[in-house]
């Protein structure tokens, strides 16, 4: 379904450039420069969007992220300082989107592109070095306003101004919200039930991948919360 009040508000295209990280200097394209012309998007991404880390970034199940202006705004209220789309690495932001209401599997339609939910994102050091804030880390998971990671179902042109239609999964599936107000073995428990031919994952490659990285992740993410080290 079309939903008119929502529309697509800005590409943004990642540019090569270095931060210091720590005390190490890193090539990142978290920095993103708007256009308003009309994009690309094939089952990797944003044609032309720069990825520095591709271990951690990108692949068909990081191929786009999204964010909502909403949660821009409540940002620019929290921090203080004027939030512009494409500030945390988005490559679409979109008016009317609250990332928290959204589940794995719901699907985009903007321009002739479809997308599809796969994970909130999870903040990392990189983030926090573009904030210049040690702590961002922390106060973006305390938000719960993740911003989505999608695949690319269909590619196609997008362009600014774009209407953006959503498709809600009708089938099993898990919030794409942030750990915090999910237990980590329900999110585990969840995945692998999805698993069956029934489920969401019946239309991923590599399920058993999926599973093994999301039990990591949450492993490391409980670990923080209790304050245990990692290992």
């Amino acid at each position: 379904m079309v939903d008119k009040d929502m529309h697509l508000l800005s590409i943004n295209i990642g540019q090569k450039r270095t931060q210091h990280k720590g005390d190490k200097l890193e090539t990142t394209g978290i920095y993103k420069l708007p256009t308003r012309e009309p994009t690309r998007i094939n089952n990797l991404g944003i044609e032309d969007d720069f990825i520095g880390d591709q271990e951690a970034h990108g692949g068909p199940d990081q191929a786009v992220y999204i964010y909502g202006m909403p949660d821009y705004v409540w940002w620019g209220r929290e921090l203080g300082k004027e939030m512009i789309p494409g500030m945390f690495g988005d490559n679409l932001t979109i008016s009317s989107l609250e990332s928290a209401q959204y589940k794995i599997g719901d699907r985009f339609h903007i321009g002739s592109a479809v997308l599809e939910v796969t994970s909130p994102r999870r903040p990392c050091a990189t983030l926090a070095a573009r904030m210049d804030d040690p702590q961002f880390v922390k106060k973006y998971q305390r938000a719960e306003r993740p911003g989505l990671y999608c695949r690319v179902i269909r590619e196609g042109i997008v362009q600014t101004g774009d209407e953006v239609g959503t498709e809600s999964y009708t089938g099993e599936t898990i919030p794409a919200r942030p750990f915090r107000r999910s237990s980590c073995s329900a999110i585990i428990t969840g995945l692998i039930r999805m698993k069956k031919p029934s489920g969401i994952f019946s239309r991923r490659p590599s399920p058993s991948v999926r599973v093994k990285k999301w039990k990591r992740t949450c492993k490391n993410f409980c670990r923080e919360r209790s304050g245990r080290p990692s290992g």
